[in-house]
């Protein structure tokens, strides 16, 4: 099972990082928080584009003096999932709501220059209970001391757990909803590119701007919940 690759490359890349004294003490944590809006499918897989609120918390980053940290660093990672409720989509007519999900683990990163290269891995809470995880790599650059911009292409992973829960349809489901019973196994379900800036408004606030197009993959596209394997979605927000 693909997932069971991050946890490989974390039991190895775990050490090299202590070596490499990942966490210093004296580094100062950042990050953007704030909140905003978001236009993209309802759900994973859905063809319908709905605007729900983007409750931000991106761009966690190590370092001091507004320079971000080289080399390698481990930092938490946390991830929201809202709430699907079959009511509002025709095409879920007969399935189980989920509710929201919460995730909590944590980022590995090797920074080197402009470029960051990532692998996160959290486990589920509420809406599902599977472990998610993600490698990538991002771009940064700086233009002057208030225009900041990312440019980036991730995989997304997830156990059998979080993909039946997101892409699966039950015994009971088939009987309700008139779907064929479906049994996704874990693996990778999405990649994605995605282009991000940053504005800042003045020493505190900033405006916070992305732009992500998703491809899904494997068991989660072949799903007969997915009307559409492209998942574009685009966000705006204030952040401080």
């Amino acid at each position: 099972m693909r997932i069971a690759a991050f946890a490989l490359i974390t039991a190895v890349a775990l050490p090299m990082a202590a070596q490499a004294q990942w966490l210093n003490a004296f580094d100062q944590l950042s990050f953007d928080a704030g909140l905003g809006a978001s236009y993209g499918p309802g759900y994973l897989g859905a063809d319908e584009n709905d605007a729900e609120p983007w409750f931000i918390l991106r761009n966690v980053t190590l370092g001091e003096g507004g320079e971000e940290k080289q080399g390698f660093s481990i930092i938490p990672s946390l991830n929201y999932l809202g709430k699907r409720d079959a009511a509002d989509y025709d095409d879920l007519n007969g399935m189980d709501d989920i509710s929201r999900a919460y995730e909590l683990g944590f980022k590995l990163s090797y920074v080197s220059g402009p470029f960051t290269s990532y692998t996160h891995i959290r486990k589920g809470f509420g809406g599902h209970h599977g472990v998610v995880g993600q490698i990538g790599t991002r771009y940064r650059h700086d233009f002057g001391d208030r225009l900041t911009f990312w440019a980036g292409a991730e995989l997304q992973a997830g156990d059998d757990k979080f993909t039946d829960t997101y892409f699966g349809v039950s015994a009971d489901e088939a009987v309700t909803s008139g779907y064929d019973e479906y049994s996704p196994g874990g693996g990778f379900y999405e990649a994605n590119l995605n282009l991000e800036a940053r504005y800042m408004l003045n020493d505190d606030w900033a405006v916070l701007g992305r732009a992500k197009y998703g491809r899904l993959l494997e068991d989660a596209a072949d799903s007969p919940l997915v009307q559409d394997k492209n998942q574009p979605e685009i966000s705006i927000g204030i952040v401080r």
